[in-house]
């Protein structure tokens, strides 16, 4: 049975408004309804100052649509007519407090930078691989880089957050959808040893994801809480490029052991990394690195080497601030050929030198969780006797 935007709309009307005033059809909180594969995806415009409040309002909404003959599936936000949304409402930093040692397992991120965020029960640690600007080839990064953890023995999982433009089924070659356990539960697809999310996988790659801030925010919380991860050492979360309201909330909101920035050597996609490196600053999120992509390139024919994006570029800018230089990836044809067949370099040529560069690259990842976590646990409140 085909599910229509009237079917829906005659439904929400049945839902109170807040204090049982009217419905919230009638008195215009519903935004645009968009349905994708028998989907239903919408928001509820409800009070800034009573947003937490609402709550039961949008799970009434959801109950009502899912209830609708030939709904699979529903994602309700709500969302706030309100001033700002940008950089100044990062939460302040908070004081540090002694992390648990937990010998023998994944460095957990550190408690003094995730407090009041609620973690994921299995993964030990959650990773973001960032950049400010698209087109740097961060999602490439991610997935060799989730690649090079596996093959370093790691238990490791991505989730692709790259709502408007998702990558991962066809960087991993995953078709299909997956399946849920209790019709709730999401259970992520598998490739290469990855267990995998992706809004990729819930829609048609030539669907158009038109949605509003907070509505992206509730498909990624359901991504990444809502699905049945089991046990990781290492989540790798491919992050939308750029530092705008969902980049920044995922930051608030989700315990992020760290975060790696990709960027290529130009003057210009550099400017734009340090957005992104001074967004989880501002957060109190860890900074593992920066990735120097599309370093330079070697001529197959003659073996001479061309930095055709300049060279150096973040490795200077990680000493100037300070942070982790985690290595050069050049320019070279068979990464974006076996990508594009689906089958990522470090999985498809374990052995070659561009496999060998992600696998360093991870290692040093590894190495700076290990660091964070060590710092966090040694970050323990002087005790003033007076």
């Amino acid at each position: 049975m085909t599910v229509t935007k009237e079917t829906v709309i005659e439904g929400l009307k049945t839902v109170n408004g807040p204090d049982f005033t009217g419905n919230i059809v009638d008195l215009g909180l519903v935004s645009e309804i968009f349905i994708a594969d028998s989907k239903v995806f919408f928001s509820i415009t409800v009070p800034a100052e009573r947003a937490q409040q609402m709550e039961p309002l949008r799970a009434a909404a959801e109950r009502v649509v899912k209830a609708i003959p030939g709904v699979a599936g529903a994602v309700v936000a709500l969302t706030a007519e309100k001033k700002g949304g940008g950089m100044e409402n990062a939460p302040p930093r908070q004081p540090p407090r002694p992390a648990p040692s937990h010998a023998g397992h994944a460095p957990h991120a550190p408690a003094s930078r995730i407090s009041g965020k609620r973690g994921v029960p299995g993964i030990e640690a959650i990773i973001a691989v960032a950049s400010g600007k698209g087109g740097v080839g961060k999602s490439t990064t991610a997935v060799n880089l989730a690649l090079g953890l596996a093959a370093n023995g790691l238990k490791v999982g991505v989730l692709d957050a790259d709502i408007y433009g998702p990558s991962m089924p066809r960087l991993l070659g995953i078709r299909g959808r997956p399946e849920t356990k209790d019709g709730k539960i999401l259970q992520p697809m598998q490739n290469f040893g990855l267990k995998v999310m992706s809004m990729g996988f819930l829609v048609d790659e030539e669907t158009p994801m038109i949605w509003r801030g907070p509505m992206v925010i509730s498909a990624l919380t359901q991504m990444l809480r809502e699905c049945d991860w089991g046990a990781l050492d290492v989540l790798v979360v491919d992050m939308p490029p750029g530092t705008g309201d969902a980049q920044l909330t995922m930051a608030q909101q989700v315990p992020l052991a760290g975060a790696v920035i990709v960027s290529t050597p130009q003057d210009l996609a550099l400017i734009d990394a340090r957005k992104g490196l001074n967004m989880f600053k501002k957060v109190d999120v860890p900074l593992l690195g920066i990735v120097e992509n599309m370093s330079y390139f070697i001529a197959p024919d003659t073996g001479k080497r061309y930095d055709i994006f300049g060279h150096g570029g973040a490795r200077k800018e990680a000493e100037r601030l300070g942070v982790t230089f985690l290595g050069e990836v050049p320019l070279e044809m068979g990464i974006r050929e076996s990508s594009d067949d689906g089958k990522p370099v470090v999985a498809a040529k374990p052995d070659g030198a561009e496999a060998k560069i992600y696998r360093g690259i991870a290692a040093k990842v590894w190495e700076r969780l290990r660091e964070e976590k060590t710092a966090a646990e040694s970050a323990t409140p002087a005790i003033v006797f007076e």
